[in-house]
């Protein structure tokens, strides 16, 4: 099956394979008359799905080693995870803890075989940097995660003192892990209240809308 990323990422890595990302070539310019123009501005604004582009909301408590994520690569990286076995994911958001890929210098590691696949990507001027299935897919099995959680979404507001280090503290980041859909994903800003790459109020989208991206590897499906 054929992907495609989003003309303003650029693929930098793969668990699962490594593949170079083709350039869109420019459309060539068309004569359009007024009234034409009006009725594709219609059109337009009828398909594009309404964003909520509502500030985001302030980072709670102070900022804390425990619930700090990262993305170097595929093989270094964290999310944030439930700190207690069974416990939903929306349920962590009030005391979700840092686990990382072994080698990362977190006190909590992912268990073997907890990531099936993985790609890292980021934006082209250097407003993003995403780990989405790191896109996402996860087996569940391998986590005690409460039995058929749906998923929830980690932010600046939760847990406590969440951030990433790619943006520091305060700067925009969405985590979202979904058990049920063998899937989590992993999005940080460089910049605070980036509603365009980073829209904290997805959190009940799922991952592939609130972190666009590949979720599938070698055989290994979550989209």
């Amino acid at each position: 099956m054929a992907h495609t990323i989003p003309a303003d990422q650029r693929h930098n890595e793969t668990l699962a394979t490594r593949t170079s990302l083709r350039k869109k070539k420019p459309h060539r310019s068309h004569k359009t008359g007024v009234k034409q123009v009006a009725r594709l501005q219609r059109r337009s604004r009828l398909a594009s799905p309404r964003v909520n582009a509502a500030p985001t909301p302030q980072p709670t408590g102070p900022s804390s080693v425990s619930t700090t994520v990262h993305i170097t690569s595929v093989t270094d990286f964290a999310l944030l995870l439930p700190s207690r076995d069974g416990e939903l994911i929306s349920d962590a958001e009030s005391d979700a803890t840092a686990y990382c890929t072994d080698g990362s210098g977190c006190q909590k590691i992912f268990p073997v075989d907890f990531v099936t696949g993985a790609i890292v990507s980021e934006a082209s001027d250097g407003s993003y940097i995403q780990a989405s299935g790191i896109t996402g897919c996860l087996d569940p099995s391998k986590f005690p995660f409460a039995q058929d959680d749906a998923g929830g979404q980690m932010d600046v507001r939760f847990p406590n003192g969440a951030k990433c280090t790619f943006g520091g503290y305060g700067a925009s980041f969405i985590e979202q892990v979904e058990p049920s859909a063998n899937r989590f994903c992993l999005r940080c800003c460089a910049s605070a209240n980036d509603q365009v790459n980073c829209n904290s109020h997805n959190d009940k989208a799922g991952c592939p809308v609130a972190v666009p991206g590949i979720y599938d590897f070698n055989g290994v499906s979550c989209s």
